[in-house]
């Protein structure tokens, strides 16, 4: 079986369907003839938007809110893969309103849990972040946990065949509310640029690469894995000069004359990111495209039953830290951010 065909005649749905990611995942799985497709977010406006853009038989547009559980069991309903990107994903704001991110990144994917055995499903596939590695604010903690909690909801399903993963990614480029689109509105307005700190180093990708590969990880998935893109790293200040390279034409302006001016980290964040840790490199194998992180072997009977395309081999007992990774040249991250523009 492979993702181009895996999907057909399937009903899908997507949490947080109405978000960057979610309305991405949304537009590549109608390609791959699906039975439907059902979008839950709680952003009206944004279902709506969605709805008209796409203007597709096969999409259902569902208000709701992971929080709500009955509401997840009605639209659960008939579903063969749950695609679980709801999330409050903003570090600052989540510091500063921890009991919302508990509520919908912790409690509200035990929601998801709870719904898919309830009504069966076959596959959840988790949308994680790298801040979910080695955490240092309330985002990336909540996100970990939901982490666990899916990757361990596999050992309490019984006797029903539901699948739970996680795919793991860091940054991608041009999502609502990340550093470029505020960069170009910066731009647009003529400066300066606010810098958090020139050292800091990211992950980063654009979104139809990063959709194609969780839908390739969603094929592959047979519950427990952790499914971790490999995506370029960047330092943040040649971003920001690629970024002003970009776009200070398209806004009028010379490129010498939009400044760029350090404020600091902000609250919860850190100068580099991971996307997995050394631990979990042990049980971690790769290609060239992502690394996948299988669960420890049973114990009990000394076996691992998880079996991979013959393209992925063991990985090397190390992390991956964006501290640690080749960086893009200022050249290679315009060319990046060229071609996303495109997209």
């Amino acid at each position: 079986m492979n993702v181009d065909t895996f999907f057909e005649g399937k009903v899908i749905l997507v949490t947080g369907g109405a978000g960057s990611i979610g309305s991405t995942l949304v537009k590549n799985l109608l390609k791959q003839d699906p039975k439907a497709i059902r979008i839950l977010d709680n952003n009206e406006t944004g279902l709506f938007d969605l709805e008209q853009d796409l203007q597709a038989d096969k999409i259902r547009t569902f208000v709701g809110d992971v929080r709500d559980k009955e509401r997840l069991l009605r639209a659960f309903e008939g579903v063969d893969i749950v695609f679980h990107a709801a999330a409050l994903k903003h570090v600052p704001l989540c510091e500063y309103n921890p009991f919302d991110a508990v509520k919908t990144n912790v409690i509200g994917t035990q929601n998801v849990i709870d719904a898919a055995l309830d009504r069966e499903v076959r596959k959840v596939i988790l949308i994680s972040t790298d801040k979910a590695v080695d955490p240092v604010n309330v985002m990336g903690a909540t996100k970990l946990l939901a982490e666990r909690l899916m990757i361990s909801a596999n050992n309490y399903r019984g006797k029903r065949d539901t699948a739970f993963s996680c795919v793991r990614f860091g940054n991608v480029i041009n999502t609502r509310g990340s550093v470029i689109p505020l960069f170009k509105k910066q731009i647009s307005s003529g400066g300066p640029l606010t810098l958090t700190d020139p050292e800091m180093t990211r992950f980063m990708m654009s979104i139809p690469k990063a959709i194609d590969l969780v839908l390739k990880a969603a094929e592959m998935a047979t519950g427990g894995e952790i499914f971790i893109l490999k995506m370029p790293v960047l330092r943040m200040d040649d971003l920001a000069e690629a970024t002003i390279k970009t776009w200070a034409s398209t806004y009028g302006y010379d490129t010498n004359q939009i400044l760029i001016r350090t404020i600091g980290k902000r609250p919860g964040e850190k100068l580099y990111e991971a996307l997995m840790t050394e631990e979990e490199a042990e049980n971690a194998y790769e290609n060239e495209e992502m690394f996948i992180v299988l669960p420890q072997k049973d114990k009990m009977n000394g076996r691992n039953i998880y079996m991979l395309p013959d393209t992925f081999e063991k990985a090397r007992v190390m992390a991956y830290t964006s501290s640690h990774a080749a960086l893009l040249d200022k050249e290679e991250i315009w060319v990046l951010l060229q071609r996303s523009s495109s997209d």
